[in-house]
């Protein structure tokens, strides 16, 4: 992912720069010390996420977001707390407030991970997860189910299964709605892949899935309703 950092200080932005390079699926393209500077900068350059400095002489780093048509994903850094509201209010991915640790600084880049480039979730072909330390391209209609495990998650496709440290309701807001549902707290299902519907069970491919008492009826509508059953892909990723 091509990072982009804006910030007026010296310091704040080698920090930020290390970090960007110590992290394998990210790639530094430049350090900026103005917003004005990164608005004509991003006019010609394409970045998947900006590490922004919210106070800053000129231009605020809200001023520069509010200035473009199709923002990038943005993660404001900044020491000032009061400031966050107006960054959220933006729809940043997330809001880092100095000084940050390495920790917390790849906990927001997951959330960017996650997110991929913006658009709608109708129209995505797939999705990006981070599984064993790398980055994988995971085509969407090729996820079978997902399956909560304590603290991660386990994405099922036709002939892979990812592990991956986001939360089910993450991944439930990133995939289209007309292709997945939530049939209990424990799982999504790819509805395309459902084999059988039998009581309370549902067979997705050779998996048997407990559908929740409480979507029973939801979920017979929506599968049987919409005559689903039977209609699975036998390619992967």
């Amino acid at each position: 992912m091509k990072c982009l950092i804006v910030d007026d200080e010296h310091l704040a932005r080698k920090g930020l720069e290390d970090f960007v390079l110590r992290t394998p699926f990210l790639e530094h393209v430049a350090s900026l010390s103005s917003a004005l500077e990164a608005l004509t900068f991003l006019k010609s350059n394409a970045v998947d996420v900006v590490f922004l400095d919210i106070q800053m002489p000129d231009m605020t780093g809200v001023e520069l977001i509010q200035a473009l048509n199709r923002p990038p994903q943005v993660i404001f850094t900044t020491a000032h707390r009061e400031f966050a509201v107006d960054g959220f209010n933006l729809d940043a991915t997330d809001f880092l407030l100095k000084p940050f640790s390495y920790t917390r600084f790849l906990k927001a880049v997951d959330k960017t991970v996650l997110n991929g480039i913006k658009g709608s979730r109708e129209d995505k072909t797939h999705i990006f997860i981070k599984s064993d330390g790398t980055i994988v391209k995971v085509q969407i209609d090729h996820i079978t189910f997902v399956e909560t495990a304590k603290d991660y998650v386990f994405v099922h496709t036709i002939n892979e299964r990812y592990l991956t440290l986001v939360s089910l309701r993450q991944l439930e807001q990133e995939l289209p709605d007309s292709k997945f549902m939530r049939v209990h707290r424990s799982y999504l299902v790819g509805l395309q892949h459902v084999k059988k519907l039998e009581g309370n069970l549902l067979y997705v491919g050779s998996q048997k899935i407990t559908i929740s008492r409480t979507l029973r009826n939801e979920v017979y509508q929506r599968i049987v309703g919409n005559n689903l059953i039977g209609r699975s892909s036998e390619k992967d990723v």
